[in-house]
């Protein structure tokens, strides 16, 4: 049994149906890329293996580690070890950074972190990632540019430190050094406790975090699946030549 395994899965928003029948397995320890092109249904599958209540499934089955996701709120789901990196990271004004990371660190522990140590944590984290401390005194994505707001979200990552990790087009927007910093980000939180399941169009971030599964995704179902060499065809001929690429695998 895969930690992540998600069964026949279909889902509709506003009534109309997105993903349909979509098989997938996930092991923490590994990292998956799923590609395909704009409207395919790949932020489809991220929000709803969060649970993000637009999107409604309407059959088959996404279970974690045993435990079965359907029914479960997106805040049960975080507890579980589950984490979304969105596309889209929203402004939230007047709610300052510091509050919302600790907040959210303290819903999914066990109890709650004391402020010295949580700082610590923190202050630590984003030098890692190279956040510069006046952050601190933001509110969250207000202002910040589309590489800050994706490094906020791979700092979140950083301090939750989740089971599962969805990154919904983490390298939309991004110029080459803010890419850099991102994936290297992610890539100091790969080990044998995560699994990641990368969202992207293009190949340019998989060439910094390598994948060990390549699936790709097209009109709701997975079309194509095969090792980090499809990214690879992927790039060389392109989605329309999905033909082939399937023929190939």
């Amino acid at each position: 049994m895969a930690d992540l395994e998600i069964r026949d899965l279909t889902v509709e928003a506003d009534g109309t149906e997105i993903l349909r029948g979509v098989t997938l397995d996930l092991d923490r320890g590994r990292t998956i890329a799923l590609m395909g092109p704009n409207g395919s249904g790949k932020s489809t599958l991220a929000y709803a293996i969060a649970g993000h209540p637009a999107y409604d499934v309407t059959g088959g089955t996404m279970t974690w580690r045993g435990t079965e996701l359907n029914e479960l709120t997106p805040d049960e789901r975080a507890r579980l070890g589950v984490f979304l990196a969105m596309q889209y990271p929203v402004e939230v004004p007047g709610v300052s950074l510091t509050n919302f990371l600790r907040t959210a660190l303290n819903a999914v522990s066990e109890e709650e972190v004391p402020v010295r140590q949580f700082m610590t944590r923190l202050r630590h984290e984003m030098a890692e990632l190279g956040v510069d401390e006046s952050f601190l005194q933001r509110s969250v994505n207000e202002g910040f540019s589309g590489g800050e707001k994706k490094r906020f979200e791979i700092l979140q990552a950083a301090l939750l430190r989740p089971q599962l990790a969805v990154l919904d087009e983490t390298d939309s927007g991004l110029d080459v050094d803010a890419l850099k910093t991102v994936a290297e980000g992610v890539n100091r939180l790969r080990g044998p406790e995560l699994g990641v399941l990368i969202i992207t169009h293009y190949t340019r971030i998989l060439r910094y975090i390598r994948p060990d599964e390549v699936h790709v995704m097209l009109d709701g179902r997975i079309v194509v699946s095969g090792g980090p060499e499809l990214a690879d065809e992927l790039e060389e001929r392109g989605y329309e030549d999905l033909g082939s690429l399937k023929t190939a695998s």
